[in-house]
């Protein structure tokens, strides 16, 4: 071993010592966990010697959530020492063999507005806070990519699901008021699934399209689609998804193949509306002894 190398992935990656353990031994893995290796990196050099690699990610303008306290939440600066950082390494860690970031969750504590734990990151455009967001006249766009890299079985025989990213909605504090609202929660516009190997899509649609200006801003004026679910098999492998938002239209683009475009009448409602990104692990089940993790190898967001 170069042990020069192992120094320097102590100190910048110490949770590659959790990824050995969790990502590259097969003991201990119950038979329902499902580990897939990447078998696509050459991970040795020319004489033989092990490299090592750090995800492509900025974390400068994001949160976590974690399954843990009530729940717990790492925001910036100390989001970016996440490696050594001792509430965070068990659930967000390097997997320093093949650049990702992991992203581990179990069922557990949830946000106020859900029955689902995550460990899930929240977009800040300023960080730290939660009070600066976009509209879609504003528009944004966010890149990842990213693997379903272990799935435990429900009673069925099927995968448990994961939130893998999505739009998430904001009420301002006056539209907060104006309704007279507890927080300022409002839908998620975009849900993206890993489900059973597929990647699949949920909007909003507004029940009512002649429901008032004031009405628009009540979360039960907004229900689920019928959704849609890209025709690639993505499986345990890596994916590359897209998002493109501009006023009046939203696009999922999956491995710049698959495209689904949004451009309705509920689309251009929802400009009402602050937004902002989020990826990670949101684990879609409350199942005893289920457990997911998602890898991110990219992850980009502009405006």
């Amino acid at each position: 071993m170069n042990y020069t190398k192992f120094a320097f992935v102590f100190i910048f990656g110490i949770a590659f010592i959790g990824c050995q353990s969790s990502e590259d031994a097969s003991e201990g893995i119950p038979d329902e966990v499902v580990v897939i290796p990447d078998n696509d990196n050459d991970d040795s050099n020319s004489s033989g010697e092990i490299t090592y690699k750090l995800p492509n990610i900025n974390l400068s303008n994001w949160k976590v959530t974690l399954p843990i306290g009530n729940p717990s939440e790492v925001v910036p600066p100390e989001i970016l020492n996440y490696a050594t950082n001792e509430t965070l390494k068990t659930f967000m860690y390097n997997d320093s063999i093949n650049g990702a970031l992991v992203f581990y969750t179990y069922p557990g504590s949830s946000t106020p507005n859900s029955s689902y734990s995550r460990t899930e990151l929240r977009e800040q455009i300023v960080p730290g806070s939660n009070s600066t967001n976009w509209t879609f006249s504003q528009g944004g766009n966010m890149k990842g990519v990213l693997q379903m890299s272990e799935a435990t079985k429900d009673s069925q025989g099927k995968y448990h699901r994961a939130i893998v990213m999505q739009i998430h909605g904001r009420l301002s504090n006056a539209q907060r008021d104006l309704i007279g609202a507890n927080d300022n929660n409002a839908p998620p516009m975009l849900k993206i699934y890993w489900t059973y190997g597929y990647v699949r899509v949920k909007t909003k649609e507004l029940k009512d399209l002649n429901a008032s200006e004031t009405d628009i801003l009540r979360t039960d004026a907004w229900g689920d689609d019928e959704g849609h679910t890209f025709n690639e098999y993505v499986g345990f492998d890596k994916f590359k998804l897209e998002v493109k938002v501009e006023e009046g239209r939203m696009e999922v683009v999956l491995n710049d193949n698959e495209s689904k475009v949004y451009n309705d009448i509920h689309i251009q409602k929802w400009n009402v509306f602050e937004n902002y990104f989020k990826a990670g692990n949101y684990l879609v089940t409350r199942d005893e002894g289920a457990s997911t993790k998602v890898k991110y190898y990219e992850l980009e967001i502009s405006h």
